[in-house]
């Protein structure tokens, strides 16, 4: 069964910075391009960062670009996400996905979730 599972969510101040894993099972990691999403109450689910198969190509919305990074180790079968600069506004729930076709921005591309982890950014 393809399980992704991720961590590192919690509390912190804004401006302050969190490092999310999402460890996968279950598949070939190498072959899948890898994304995070993040969602609130009564918003839709939307695109954070996607990598790559290989992690040579990265993608970012415009509401993150400069302060995330997403990154992966496929020998650990793991991504990651790098939060710096938080901002309240950042406050959601995040999950990872991972795309078998490619690196997308879009929901319906990804093909396995995660359950997410709760980040929560204090003014």
């Amino acid at each position: 069964q393809v399980q992704l599972v991720e961590s590192g969510g919690g509390l912190v101040q804004a401006g302050g910075s969190l490092r999310l894993s999402c460890a996968a099972s279950g598949l070939t990691f190498s072959r899948y391009a890898m994304g995070w999403f993040r969602q609130t109450p009564g918003k839709e689910r939307e695109f954070v960062a996607a990598v790559s198969w290989r992690g040579d190509n990265t993608y970012y919305a415009d509401s993150v670009k400069g302060r995330f990074t997403i990154s992966r180790d496929n020998a650990k079968n793991t991504v990651y996400l790098q939060m710096n600069s938080l901002k309240p506004e950042d406050t959601a729930v995040y999950y990872c996905a991972a795309d078998m076709y490619g690196s997308s921005t879009r929901l319906r591309d990804y093909d396995f979730w995660g359950r997410g982890t709760q980040v929560t950014v204090s003014s």
